[in-house]
């Protein structure tokens, strides 16, 4: 049976923006919860009184929730990017998002292309570099924001020092060199990804070694080990001909988006040098995000949510999503097993979905054999996530939380504090309660799920994507 539809309160527009507020605590959240947990997702979903088109659309809203001494202190604010202040001023789409063509003459959208003009609105993801937080997504620009206010404060060109187009918005964070990780894309008579690093400190970026495509398949994220990065390309991705010709016709990322003559490949590089170690190959499969990445007697294990085609992305259509009975991408939970000296992928499935947002101890165990993993599940009939639920690994057996009628959004780990188990740490989610027409911030226990705070926002926030938990127990970041 179907669910109700109250999925559909966080695709909706939240015009209201919070400077700072204390929030109201229904129950405590842990005395040892210190630091500041930004997350980042869609605001606003019209523009100029049209709808958007695709979940990736959508104007960017910051959210902000800082623990101190005496609770939770909440703000959110939209980014002020380019593609806000037109969207605001002038009432239309500044550059072409991923499925909404710009309302831009013919002339301004070649130009756009000859000159390589990118969306700036940083929809996905945050991220810190040196002293500066950004708001990021797949694109040249990170755009810079006060932690404590969310204003907005600048512009960061992250493609600088490199010859490349963009930078993803899953980067990786070398513990060891205090340095980032990350790839950056270039299109045009062929694709590039260039592995690079940058110093934590926001320094000049050093690249390592470029991958060369005929083809333009897709990259979302990748999988870091101890010595290896592990570029999980997708046999999917953009027909670069019909997105020149969009150029003319208004199509979109979204209109040339679909499957290529290729399999799954994972490129393993070596993490210092970016020298090749083995290209190993797997059936069509479709990956947004990797869980975690290891060594393990001359193989290469690496988990992440696998969807069976592009459905994982043209399917993500607002009009979709919103309707009674929306057909879902169905994501599993998937271990593939990659042997360094050549050879076909072994997969096996950790946990049926639909499930996404993988999350683990960031700090201890990324890049390290580990046990648990934190997704969001989505049940029967609805668009949006319905439960938490914890995987263990190693025994592929599974804990849920659900509480009906309500979304919880991606689960954030946070250490505790001289943590000893892998699990020993809480759980950080936004929920969407639909019948009350508001979010709430909930804090879970992340052995048993059990929860362990929650407060009340003063709205309803549309559903988010990414967020990072900054603080003394999970310095530098909390996720890829």
């Amino acid at each position: 049976m179907p669910n109700d539809t109250g999925y559909r309160e966080g695709l909706r527009t939240q015009t209201e923006e919070v400077v700072d507020a204390r929030l109201p605590v229904e129950s405590p959240f842990p005395d040892w919860l210190r630091g500041t947990f930004v997350g980042n997702g869609p605001g606003q979903f019209e523009v100029g009184g049209r709808s958007l088109v695709h979940w990736f659309d959508p104007l960017a809203m910051l959210r902000r929730f800082r623990f101190d001494d005496e609770g939770v202190r909440y703000s959110n604010r939209f980014v002020r990017s380019r593609d806000y202040e037109y969207a605001r001023e002038r009432g239309g789409v500044r550059t072409p998002f991923p499925g909404t063509p710009a309302d831009r003459p013919i002339w301004t959208r070649i130009k756009q292309a000859l000159t390589g003009t990118f969306p700036d609105n940083p929809v996905i993801g945050v991220q810190r570099l040196g002293d500066e937080y950004l708001a990021v997504t797949e694109s040249p620009w990170g755009i810079a924001f006060d932690p404590d206010t969310l204003e907005t404060t600048g512009t960061v060109d992250l493609t600088a020092g490199l010859d490349c187009d963009l930078t993803l918005a899953h980067v990786h964070y070398d513990h060891d060199a205090d340095a980032f990780l990350n790839l950056g894309v270039s299109y045009g008579r062929e694709t590039t990804y260039t592995l690079f690093r940058r110093p934590a400190d926001g320094g000049a970026p050093t690249p390592l070694t470029r991958l060369r495509f005929d083809e333009a398949p897709y990259v979302h994220s990748f999988g870091l080990t101890d010595e290896y990065a592990v570029i999980t390309v997708n046999p999917f991705g953009l027909d670069t001909t019909a997105l020149l010709k969009g150029v003319l016709t208004g199509g979109t990322f979204l209109d040339t988006f679909g499957p290529l003559d290729a399999p799954t490949r994972f490129v393993v590089l070596d993490r210092e040098t970016g020298a090749h170690e083995t290209t190993v190959e797997a059936p069509p499969a479709f990956v947004y995000h990797h869980a975690n990445a290891y060594e393990r007697g001359g193989e290469v294990v690496v988990d992440l949510v696998v969807f069976p085609d592009d459905w994982a992305v043209t399917g993500l259509t607002l009009e979709n999503l919103r309707s009674a009975t929306p057909e879902l991408p169905t994501g599993d939970l998937v271990r593939y097993r990659l042997p360094l000296d050549g050879g076909e992928a072994e997969r096996r499935r950790l946990h049926e979905g639909p499930v996404e947002f993988p999350m683990i101890d960031y700090r201890r165990y990324g890049g390290r054999p580990y046990r648990y993993t934190y997704l969001a599940e989505t049940g029967c009939g609805s668009s949006l996530p319905t439960g938490i639920v914890k995987v263990d690994v190693e025994t592929e057996q599974a804990r849920r939380w659900r509480e009906s009628g309500t979304y919880p959004g991606e689960p954030v780990f946070v250490p505790a504090p001289d943590a000893d188990d892998e699990d020993d740490g809480v759980l950080l989610s936004v929920l969407l309660e639909p019948s009350e027409d508001r979010s709430v911030l909930v804090c879970f226990d992340a052995a048993t799920l059990s929860e362990h705070g929650r407060a009340p926002l003063p709205h309803r926030l549309p559903y988010g994507f990414h967020g990072q938990f900054y603080g003394p127990t999970a310095p530098g970041r909390s996720m890829p």
